[in-house]
């Protein structure tokens, strides 16, 4: 199988019943100057570990791809910085928490959300001295930790904020042959197997629909999320706005003894789907599983089909879960590959309604905005470079991992906004001095009146960090979160030397 959560060359270019209206969506906005405030209700037990964390949360938005001295330069602060992360007050809970009561503050503006969550590895392997409680990955030599976010977004892809994190470290990896580890998973319940982070993911979200009850809260995970277990558990609430949607990857069976995706083919066609495929170079070592397999790029189209099915427990299943449960089920596939090609397939589960069209199209969207959790890590690592924070301990890692998490929400909040929220004045999200030193370095003339519009500004800040401004082309994190950095500089250059600058007055007045 093959999805655009984890393949962004499958582009969906129309649909059952076209691009909706409510991809529309008003999206909240906030001052992009202020992220401090975004962190001012961190409780540490002590008022001047809040202050340190709103500093911070100042300096790292402004220059997130940069080390932490060069960030603040200043010895003092640096030193103090690295006592805050060691503090043990501070804690990745207590750093994101007041994020999060943000975050349901802009849920509560929209009526349904997507809450993403995914696995990323941070590798922290170094080449000498290893942090403490790193634990091995895929193999001894290479350590580090997982983490896994729920992350809030809109149905158009505007991230809104972090909900909830976990993050571990394996203590060893097994060297036993392939058939003991499978027998051993099946008897090992889930509580203590790393797939429990999916229930935890979705006990999150219940959390998350509990505090936003005029919202629709659709927690969402890619074919690792494919558990009935987690089926169970979201039927199984009483949240009545949570909902749930995973990509199939698993083969199970029906209450009509047959393969659950047989089942849905035997179904009638509702419509097709046009998507374009990129192509693709082979994976070196990574298996011959269709994901990692070369392929030619192409126009495929897909025909879409729908069912409500009764699944039955496994086999091996905890036998406190209900002995079946009934699911609906999204079934995108090409039924007429290339010679040599795979068929595009795609199978979505979820306990949202599928009467209309309209219904089985808000999913298959709905699921293309898993992606954007994809765009969070990429940005995490490589515009805030999380894994290439010096500390010694994991403890510290984590407390600095919490910080940059929130700044890599806030990189993509911009950047998408400024797709979605086109026209209204970018002062509601940037300060004068900003967009008007950008302007300046980039000769581009003042408005008549007013201020340039978000996505103008965006697009401008952009050009910064080497984005091409042509009329079809979007800025993407990366040159969004270069360009931010020059623009923070020229900003302070601005107000410090600019016109009206105090300095530059009382200058000129002696």
């Amino acid at each position: 199988m093959i999805d655009r959560a984890n393949d962004p060359s499958v582009e969906f270019l129309v649909g059952v019943a076209g691009r909706l209206d409510f991809l529309c969506t008003e999206v909240p906005v906030l001052k992009v100057a202020d992220l401090s405030a975004e962190l001012a209700g961190c409780q540490f037990g002590d008022v001047r570990l809040t202050k340190r964390a709103r500093k911070l949360a100042d300096v790292f938005s402004q220059k997130p791809n940069i080390s932490i001295p060069a960030a603040l330069q200043s010895k003092a602060d640096i030193e103090a910085c690295y006592r805050f992360f060691n503090n043990e007050k501070v804690t990745p809970k207590k750093i994101l928490q007041p994020h999060i009561e943000q975050t349901y503050q802009r849920i509560r503006q929209i009526d349904f959300v997507l809450l993403v969550q995914d696995t990323t590895e941070l590798d922290l392997t170094r080449p000498e001295q290893q942090v403490k409680g790193a634990g091995p990955m895929d193999s001894e030599s290479r350590r580090g930790l997982f983490y896994h976010p729920l992350v809030a977004f809109d149905v158009a892809g505007v991230a809104l904020g972090i909900v909830g994190e976990q993050s571990w470290a394996r203590e060893e990896v097994s060297k036993a042959p392939k058939a003991e580890k499978n027998k051993k998973r099946k008897q090992t319940p889930i509580e203590e197997k790393e797939s429990y982070r999916w229930i935890e993911g979705l006990r999150c979200a219940e959390r998350t629909a509990a505090a936003c009850l005029e919202t629709t809260c659709v927690c969402v995970g890619d074919s690792e999320s494919d558990i009935y277990d987690v089926f169970a558990a979201a039927l199984q609430s009483d949240q009545a706005n949570l909902q749930l949607l995973v990509r199939a990857g698993q083969n199970r069976n029906t209450t009509e003894q047959q393969d659950w995706a047989d089942q849905v083919r035997k179904t009638a066609k509702i419509g097709d789907q046009t998507v374009s495929i990129r192509g693709r170079q082979a994976k070196i070592g990574a298996g011959k599983s269709a994901r990692s397999r070369a392929r030619e790029g192409r126009i495929a189209e897909l025909e879409i089909r729908k069912a409500t099915i009764e699944l039955c427990r496994p086999v091996h299943g905890d036998r406190r879960l209900p002995a079946t449960i009934t699911v609906n089920v999204v079934l995108c596939e090409e039924v007429n590959p290339p010679d040599g090609e795979d068929a595009i397939s795609w199978m979505l589960v979820t306990t949202l309604p599928i009467e209309t069209d309209e219904d089985v199209q808000r999913i298959i969207s709905a699921y293309c905005v898993r992606w954007q959790i994809e765009v969070f890590f990429r940005t995490l690592k490589s515009g805030c470079r999380i894994e290439r924070r010096r500390f010694e301990n994991l403890d510290r890692v984590l407390n600095c991992l919490a910080f940059y998490s929130v700044v890599a929400w806030r990189l993509m909040y911009v950047c998408y906004l400024g797709r979605e929220c086109p026209e209204i004045d970018c002062e509601v999200i940037f300060e004068p001095s900003e967009w008007k030193s950008v302007y300046t370095i980039l000769d581009i003339e003042f408005p008549a009146e007013g201020c340039p519009s978000l996505n103008e500004l965006v697009r401008a800040i952009a050009r910064l960090g080497g984005f091409i401004d042509r009329p079809k082309n979007h800025p993407g994190t990366q040159t969004l979160w270069v360009g931010l950095q020059r623009s923070y500089d020229l900003s302070n250059a601005w107000n410090t030397f600019g016109p009206g600058s105090k300095k530059i007055l009382s200058r000129r007045l002696v």
